[in-house]
């Protein structure tokens, strides 16, 4: 990596890579619209499927699944370095928005839904992974930055079927789905006429299938899993459940704010906190900002359940907060990934770190309403604490190896 950044300069200035930036994170946003278009309506679903606490957790773990079987398959056969990024998420964003679409138009069981949820997920690990490589070959000395603004547009991409629903809550949840494919298609028409690789290009991979596991060989790239994965215990379960506990919250205090427009900012107000830890990892540091990052949150899954039908605002501060640090350490365990693998697999290094990152997702994702039915809102998101603590821990295990200093050019 070092002996690209000698021969070609960081164009952070330049027009050509805000262009990229641009464009590249509205693509992403419209395109993960897909990923919890069926959450934000789950009401609808429970209500007209006859939906359990089981049948709704396994709407996003369908997605889950499907995302986890896609990056697996993905790594595997090296589809993002041996296929041209660009190619892979055009055809991605294509098939997910017409499963999504196909949800819309023909559902008419529960395991239709869960199938076509399926597929949907697969399609996102041609989409998510793609985009992180194509936007390292557009930076480099404020590659962290850059990768904030990536997933901080995934994480406003989230958290858009909320505010659809939020503002057209009395249309059927087909209307509302249909609307989640429409926002991908377009940010597909982005990717095909904006988006291209950048000056930095990773050189070209060979076919290799155990590249899939190089991760795990190296130390310091296993312990930028680590902390990556103690991050996604907490981060899918916190998204996928934020909007109940407020729901829940809400009425309990008598409020009369509309749950899904706080669920939106809640999750959304995470793309600040994506652009902000990016500037700060690149002035100080990968493994200071994320360590920072995981221990507010945590602080936040530990003491959201105490203000459970209080004051409203005081509710909103404290899930805000979390929705802001909970992602801000998102873009940064990918920025270091880009930083330490071999630099022809940098694309199978992000995919099988994102596959086991969202296996474990579906397990936190899942226990969350086993909480609830046992010990209620005010103590669900407890076992969630567990993922900070040992991402802190793998974090500072890896700010003191010689590997870090690769890291942030020197900043670790």
């Amino acid at each position: 990596m070092d002996k690209i950044a000698e021969r070609v300069p960081d164009r952070l200035s330049g027009l050509r890579s805000w262009k990229v930036i641009f464009s590249l994170s509205l693509a992403v946003l419209f395109a993960l619209c897909l990923w919890f278009s069926a959450t934000a309506v789950l009401p609808s679903l429970s209500t007209e499927f006859q939906l359990g606490d089981s049948g709704r957790a396994g709407l996003t773990i369908a997605v889950q699944l499907g995302f986890i079987i896609g990056t697996l398959l993905s790594s595997l056969v090296n589809l993002t370095d041996f296929y041209p990024p660009r190619a892979v998420m055009i055809v991605s964003i294509i098939v997910a928005a017409s499963a999504n679409s196909a949800l819309a138009l023909w559902a008419d069981s529960v395991w239709m839904i869960l199938m076509l949820r399926g597929i949907t997920g697969v399609c996102m690990a041609g989409i998510y992974p793609p985009a992180m490589k194509i936007m390292a070959t557009w930076f480099l000395k404020r590659r962290g930055m850059a990768m904030g603004i990536l997933i901080g547009a995934l994480t406003v991409g989230s958290a858009i079927p909320h505010l659809i629903r939020g503002f057209s809550i009395d249309l059927p949840w087909r209307w509302t789905t249909h609307m989640a494919s429409i926002l991908a298609l377009f940010g597909c028409c982005i990717v095909i006429v904006a988006v291209k690789e950048g000056p930095n290009v990773f050189p070209a991979a060979k076919f290799n299938m155990r590249m899939a596991l190089e991760n795990f060989r190296t130390r310091s790239l296993r312990l930028t899993c680590f902390g990556y994965f103690g991050h996604m215990w907490e981060l899918y379960a916190m998204w996928t459940w934020i909007g109940g506990f407020l729901a829940a919250s809400l009425q309990n205090s008598g409020s009369r704010l509309n749950p899904s427009l706080a669920t939106f900012a809640v999750i959304a107000v995470g793309a600040m906190g994506c652009y902000i830890g990016g500037l700060a990892s690149d002035r100080w540091g990968r493994t200071i900002v994320t360590t920072i990052s995981l221990l507010i949150s945590g602080a936040c899954a530990l003491t959201i359940g105490f203000t459970f039908g209080y004051s409203p605002m005081i509710t909103l501060l404290v899930a805000g907060l979390w929705g802001m640090t909970i992602n801000a350490d998102s873009a940064q365990f990918s920025t270091a990934i880009t930083e330490l693998a071999q630099p022809s697999y940098v694309g199978t290094a992000l995919t099988i770190q994102t596959c086991i990152g969202f296996t474990l997702t579906m397990v936190s994702i899942w226990m969350i309403p086993i909480m609830v039915s046992k010990i209620g809102w005010q103590w669900a998101f407890i076992i969630l604490v567990i993922g900070p603590i040992f991402g802190m821990i793998s974090m500072l295990r890896l700010r003191m190896l010689p590997d870090s200093l690769q890291l942030a050019q020197g900043r670790r």
